[in-house]
């Protein structure tokens, strides 16, 4: 059996990015761990969601453990910060909040949880934390140093190839297989994820789509029905969350490589 610890800003961020990963890892017996920064207190809840009193990070921390059920996770930790905001808000001054944490002191308290559980991969996100979220910056940030002061073998960044988006949305616009009335979100921003040609690996999820939903709605403070991706038609979510991409940086030589990355993850060339 092995382990990934998979670390991340804010609950939810696990269901879009890596739960296909982590549940393929749990169906084959292997043990996953979630990680998070923050307890996402800045999300925006869904009108109507709260029961009256409620407290916003109170319902996203158990939101976390719903989600983990889904993937098949057997562990969950926060790491204590508060969520930053959006790159530019005045919340990214506060003074506990994970934007402002000293990346030495943050990388050590997840390091504990690194020693305790010897993990052969640590997911991240990669050095623009997808989109520039401040807190997903400081996770690849903090994350990589962590890595290094418990000697895990594998840091795996998980991006989103902007490539493959747009090819697949364009791919069925032209064939005229976008569902009719589905207005798919722009993807070809320059700070949204990365080209093709810096991603070196890929994880085949597409028969994890179930438990990767199953995750996201675990949400439901964040992820409407409505939301765009749980909104999505089967085969539109399959074709673009049924495969996640990261950078892996240094590889691995095949003598020294778990064999849960090798299990897990594809060259992409």
């Amino acid at each position: 059996m092995g382990t990934i610890v998979s670390f991340h800003a804010h609950p939810d961020d696990e269901s879009i990015g890596t739960a296909g990963t982590l549940a393929r890892a749990a169906a084959a017996g292997h043990r996953v761990v979630l990680v998070f920064a923050t307890r996402g207190e800045l999300g925006e809840p869904v009108p109507g969601v709260l029961e009256p009193g409620e407290q916003l990070p109170v319902r996203r921390s158990a939101e976390c453990y719903a989600s983990a059920a889904a993937i098949g996770a057997k562990r969950v930790e926060f790491l204590g910060y508060t969520d930053s905001g959006m790159m530019g808000e005045p919340s990214n001054a506060a003074p506990y909040c994970f934007w402002q944490a000293d990346v030495e002191h943050a990388a050590r308290r997840l390091a504990l949880i690194l020693d305790e559980e010897e993990p052969d991969i640590l997911t991240v996100y990669d050095d623009n934390g997808g989109y520039g979220h401040p807190d997903h910056i400081q996770v690849h940030r903090v994350g990589t140093r962590a890595a290094e002061l418990a000697a895990v073998p594998v840091v795996a960044q998980h991006t989103i190839n902007r490539d493959w988006m747009i090819r697949g949305m364009r791919g069925m616009a032209e064939s005229g297989e976008m569902p009719e009335g589905w207005q798919p979100p722009s993807f070809d921003e320059p700070t949204f994820g990365k080209p093709e040609a810096e991603i070196t690996h890929r994880v085949d999820a597409v028969d994890f789509v179930d438990q990767k939903r199953a995750s996201m709605r675990a949400h439901a403070s964040q992820m409407s029905p409505e939301h765009f991706l749980l909104a999505m038609p089967d085969p539109v979510f399959a074709l673009g969350m049924g495969t996640e991409f990261y950078i892996i940086d240094p590889v691995p030589s095949p003598a020294a490589a778990p064999e849960l990355f090798e299990e897990l993850f594809t060259p992409l060339r």
